[in-house]
């Protein structure tokens, strides 16, 4: 046997419309999931202890069970309660989901982190909730939640590999056909390998960019 990765590389087209898709997805899912996670954060943080307690069970169920099984239990069965969504559909929703319960609890950590004391000083001269939230807390709570967010973002960029399980036309699924078809299975898990840890690399880079220039302003 030999070690080809032109067999891969022929398909370079099919390779790069795969990688659209996973980019896609991983973006469209992390900013839906950093959006639901800081609503919800939000509506626990001020909606009181019946609204906290409502929210805490789905958020511990998402985060105490794998994403495997709740991308399967939304796209298998789903229809035996009347949903039936497209893969595209039930992947990016997935993520969405699965990403947003996570994010919950960085936005949660995060406003409590900002010391009570200047909530209390922003509620006594007359600033609606509105306005603590984004005069006061997200300011105060934006370079704590960063890292942690970074991270998540990362998590979900790998978690898209398991969408090629409910036919998902993303790059894993894309690269492990065109290594069947070839014949060149060690080859297409090398290189697929290869693409996820080059894009885990500049998702940190951004990262780490953006946290500085945050660091720039709040200096």
């Amino acid at each position: 046997m030999s070690f080809d990765f032109a067999v891969i590389l022929a398909k370079l087209p099919q390779i790069l419309s795969g990688l659209g898709v996973t980019i896609l997805i991983w973006i469209a899912g992390t900013l839906a999931a950093a959006v639901l996670g800081f609503v919800i954060a939000t509506l626990r943080r001020f909606g009181g202890r019946p609204v906290d307690v409502l929210l805490q069970l789905p958020i511990e169920v998402l985060r105490g069970t794998p994403f495997l099984v709740q991308i399967f239990l939304l796209y298998f069965g789903g229809p035996y309660i009347g949903l039936r969504l497209d893969p595209w559909v039930a992947g990016l929703l997935g993520i969405s989901i699965y990403g947003a319960a996570y994010y919950a609890e960085i936005f949660r950590a995060g406003y409590q982190s900002v010391p009570p004391g200047h909530v209390e000083a922003a509620e006594c001269v007359g600033l609606t909730r509105n306005q603590i939230i984004t005069a006061i807390l997200l300011p105060e709570m934006a370079l704590l939640v960063m890292p942690p967010s970074i991270n998540m973002a990362v998590i979900l960029l790998k978690e898209t590999a398991l969408l090629s399980l409910i036919t998902v036309p993303e790059m894993t699924m894309t690269v492990q056909a065109i290594g069947s078809q070839q014949y060149a299975f060690v080859e297409a898990l090398v290189i697929l390998a290869l693409v996820y840890w080059a894009l885990v690399e500049l998702a940190n880079w951004l990262g780490r960019l953006a946290e500085r220039n945050l660091s720039k302003l709040s200096a």
